[in-house]
């Protein structure tokens, strides 16, 4: 359910924690053995007692990956996994074309906000964010204080690709959406680079960026890098 005050999504529906790394969309579950192959037991309880109470927060530009390569870290890590804008439609029952068509990208910008900082007090946790939700300066200090931001890089054609096949980003209804898109990375890109961390994604099998990130934590944390 939500409400509105004027200045924004007022989201009240609770978050629906507990989600493993799996992919509970039905989009194509996540291959757990294949996962597993790349982590083992030892290396993720480095990792997740380093992490402590602290979320891994995935940030960058729509279609760089956030959620795909999310649910696989998730998995392997053995922490939830959360999506931003899945809660954000959870919470306004409304999908997020919706509430951009209705109410505009203020309006939706602020309930983003508000949502972020509620799920940030429920980690650890891999939560994949909006493209846009790491612009909010507010937003950017609550992530610094609750968890480590890892932004996912991403060449203009590759994300282009990418958000092609779906074809439902609000901010891309335009007639010229490679445009757009070229822009907001201009926009974007210097206050993305904020971010605790930068990994490539690439068009590599999602498991190999999923490494990357768990291979920057580890340096980023002070771990042993992992052994050949």
């Amino acid at each position: 359910m939500s409400t509105g005050d004027g200045r924004g999504l007022t989201l009240t529906a609770p978050a629906r924690h507990g989600q493993s790394g799996a992919d509970v969309s039905g989009r194509g579950a996540v291959q757990t053995s294949a996962v597993r192959k790349v982590l083992d037991r030892d290396r993720v309880a480095r990792l997740t007692a380093a992490l402590g109470t602290r979320s891994i927060v995935l940030v960058g530009i729509m279609g760089c990956g956030k959620s795909s390569v999310g649910r696989r870290l998730a998995q392997a890590i053995d922490l939830p996994f959360v999506d931003a804008d899945t809660e954000i439609e959870a919470a306004a029952n409304q999908t997020i074309s919706e509430i951009f068509a209705q109410h505009g990208e203020a309006y939706f910008r602020a309930g983003e906000q508000r949502v972020i900082a509620r799920l940030l007090k429920s980690g650890p946790q891999v939560l994949a964010t909006g493209g846009g939700a790491f612009m909010n300066a507010e937003t950017r200090e609550e992530v610094r204080k609750a968890g480590i931001s890892v932004w996912l890089r991403a060449e203009l054609q590759v994300v282009m690709q990418r958000v092609r096949r779906r074809g439902t980003r609000p901010l891309l209804q335009d007639p010229d959406p490679e445009g757009v898109l070229r822009r907001l990375l201009e926009e974007r890109e210097p206050v993305y680079a904020l971010a605790d961390l930068a990994v490539w994604s690439r068009d590599v099998p999602h498991e190999t960026v999923m490494n990357d990130i768990v291979a920057a934590l580890e340096g980023h944390l002070g771990l042993p890098p992992a052994q050949d």
